[in-house]
C-alpha cells in the first residue's frame, strides 16, 4: 500500500502545475497559512465535484445520494488509518461498482454511483480533506445514523479560520455582485419605461460593460458577468467559470439553494454567483416567438448576429459573476 503524503504536500500537487511554490519554510506560521489555503482548495474541490449529489443541504426525502458527512463516517469504520481511508476512497471512485460500494443502503436506494473520469491526486486530496477535518453535516443526519448504526461524531479539526474567511468573503463578494446588479438593473428599467424593450437593447449594447467597469473601479475588483450562452463576445466564459455554471446548474436542476463560490490565491480571491433568469430576462432571452417578440428578436440580431443567449425559462442560470478582488484592498 503506497505511503500517504501529508496534507499540505499532497494538496500542492494539485496547483504544482500551475504554480512553482517554495517547499521550505522559514516560520511556523508560513507552514500553517499555506496548510490552511490548501484546506481551502480541498474544501471546494469536493464542494465543487461531491455536492452535486452528496450535498448536505439536500433534504432527507429529496437527496439524490448520501450526504458527506454518511460516507466519512462509513469509510471510518473500515479505515484504521488515514492511509487506508484515502485508499478506500480512490478505490472506488477509480471505478465505481456495486461490489466494491461500503454503504450498500444507499445502492439499494439511489444506485451505483456513475463512472466519471477524475484525477487521482485531486480525489485523494479531498479524501485526505474529508479524513483530517470536520465537514458539514445536514441537520436530520446524526440521528438517522445512530438510529441505524449507534454513537455517531466526527473526528478532525475543526475549520475556524477557513469558515471565518470564506464567510467574509461571500460576503464581500455578493456585495460587490449586488451593488453591480443594482446598478445595472435600475439604468435598465430607466431605459425600459422611458422608450420600451427596444431601447433597452441599445442601451445594454452601448452601457451594460461601461457601467459594470465604472463599478468595478469603485469596488477596486475585477467585476464580470460571464456566460456559456453569450449575447455580447465579451462576456463569453471562460474554462473556469464554464465548470461553475455547469455546477450551479446541477443545484438548481436539484431544487437547492445556490452558494456562492469562493476560491483563494495567494493575495486575491475568486468569487462566483450565479445569474438566475426571471420573467422579466425572458423578454429579451426567452424563446422567439413567444416570450421575444419578432421585432424584438430582429433588434437583437442586427445588434449582436451570433448571439446564443435566448431559449431560457424562469429559474434557469442565465450566467454568473465572476469577480476577483484582494485581499488587503476588500471593503
Amino acid at each position: 500500500m503506497k505511503q500517504v503524503l501529508p496534507l499540505f504536500f499532497l494538496l500542492s500537487l494539485l496547483s504544482c502545475k500551475n504554480n512553482e511554490k517554495k517547499d521550505n519554510y522559514s516560520t511556523v506560521e508560513d507552514v500553517k497559512l499555506d496548510e490552511t489555503s490548501l484546506a481551502q482548495k480541498a474544501k471546494q474541490n469536493m464542494q465543487n465535484k461531491c455536492y452535486v449529489c452528496h450535498n448536505p443541504s439536500s433534504s432527507e426525502k429529496n437527496r439524490v445520494g448520501p450526504p458527506m458527512a454518511a460516507i466519512k463516517a462509513r469509510y471510518m469504520k473500515d479505515a484504521s488509518n488515514k492511509e487506508e481511508f484515502i485508499s478506500a476512497m480512490w478505490n472506488f471512485v477509480e471505478k465505481p461498482s456495486k461490489e466494491k460500494a461500503k454503504l450498500k443502503g444507499a445502492v439499494k436506494r439511489f444506485g451505483v454511483m456513475p463512472y466519471q473520469k477524475y484525477n487521482q491526486e485531486e480525489i485523494e486530496a479531498i479524501a485526505a480533506f474529508i479524513y483530517d477535518y470536520q465537514i458539514e453535516e445536514p441537520e436530520w443526519f446524526k440521528a438517522h445514523w445512530e438510529e441505524r448504526h449507534g454513537t455517531y461524531s466526527q473526528s478532525g479539526k475543526k475549520l475556524a479560520e477557513v469558515e471565518t474567511d470564506q464567510k467574509d468573503y461571500q460576503q464581500i463578494g455578493m456585495k460587490y455582485a449586488k451593488s453591480t446588479k443594482a446598478e445595472l438593473g435600475k439604468n435598465l428599467m430607466g431605459a425600459i419605461q422611458k422608450e420600451g424593450v427596444l431601447h433597452a437593447l441599445e442601451f445594454c449594447n452601448v452601457q451594460a460593460m461601461p457601467i459594470t467597469d465604472s463599478m468595478a473601479r469603485f469596488h477596486q475588483a475585477t467585476i464580470k458577468r460571464v456566460s456559456d450562452k453569450n449575447r455580447n463576445p465579451s462576456n463569453k466564459a471562460n474554462a473556469t467559470e464554464l465548470e461553475h455554471i455547469s455546477f450551479f446548474k446541477d443545484v438548481l436542476a436539484q431544487g437547492n439553494e445556490p452558494n456562492p463560490i469562493v476560491e483563494e490565491d495567494e493575495n486575491s480571491v475568486h468569487f462566483y454567483y450565479p445569474i438566475v433568469t426571471n420573467d422579466m430576462c425572458l423578454k429579451c432571452h426567452g424563446k422567439p416567438g413567444q416570450q421575444i417578440e419578432q421585432k424584438t428578436y430582429d433588434k437583437v440580431l442586427e445588434l449582436y448576429p451570433n448571439d446564443k443567449a435566448i431559449g431560457y425559462d424562469v429559474n434557469e442560470v442565465r450566467g454568473i459573476w465572476s469577480i476577483e478582488f484582494d485581499t488587503n484592498e476588500a471593503k
